[in-house]
Formats: structure tokens, sequence, C-alpha cells
């Protein structure tokens, strides 16, 4: 006899668990092997002793790394958002001045107000 008897919706809702939470599993995996390739102050072997545990354990190796790494995590993640969207600027040929140059023109024209202005003026100054 089973644990949850022989009812199919039962089994249904512990199968679906079980999907979410390998689902969560890989998200969680995937965000932590990112944050892990992309640093640059850890070591190689020290990249390799995190992913022997990631996969070895692999639930309490993720939760490890996040709990250990978490803080730094967040800084990455905004500076290697930052570098691609100046890589992609520099690319097309937009800066921050052609932009704020854009957006002076769209305040005369009044096609914006003077607070969406602020506002989106103080998100192309960093």
């Amino acid at each position: 006899m089973s644990f949850l008897g022989d009812s199919p919706f039962a089994t249904f809702v512990a199968d679906a668990f079980a999907v979410f939470m390998f689902i969560l599993w890989f998200w969680l995996f995937i965000t932590a092997a990112s944050d892990l390739f992309r640093r640059q102050d850890i070591s190689g072997v020290g990249k390799v002793l995190w992913v022997i545990l990631l996969i070895v354990l692999p639930y309490i190796g993720i939760f490890a790394y996040i709990l250990t790494q978490s803080s730094g995590m967040a800084e990455r993640n905004r500076a290697h958002a930052r570098m691609a969207r100046d890589e992609i600027r520099q690319i097309a040929g937009f800066s921050a001045a052609d932009e704020i140059a854009k957006l002076d023109r769209l305040k005369s024209q009044n096609s914006i107000s003077a607070e969406e202005y602020t506002r989106l003026r103080a998100r192309l100054i960093p």
C-alpha cells in the first residue's frame, strides 16, 4: 500500500510537486552556476569545488552557495547588466548625452511631462 493511496488526484499532485521541485532546482542551479563562472575573485580550484558540491549534493550545494555568496550575487548581476548596456550603447552609437538631448526635445515639444523628464533623466545619469 502506497503512502498516497490509490487516488489518481493524489498521484497527480505528488507528480506535479516533484516536477515543480525539479524546475526550481534547475533554475537555482543555472543561477548559481552562471554567477560562479562569471566571478573573477574565485580561482579555478574554488570553482571546481563549488561545481562538485553543486552536482554531488544538489539542494544542499545550491542552498550553501546562495547563503554564503548571495551578498555579491546581486551586485555582480547589476555590474554585468550595466556592462552589457554600455556595450550596446557603444555599438549602437548612442550615449547618455544623445538620450538627454532627445529628452530635452520631447520636453520642449510637450510630449512628456516635467516629472517624466526628471525621472527618465535620472535613470540616464548614473
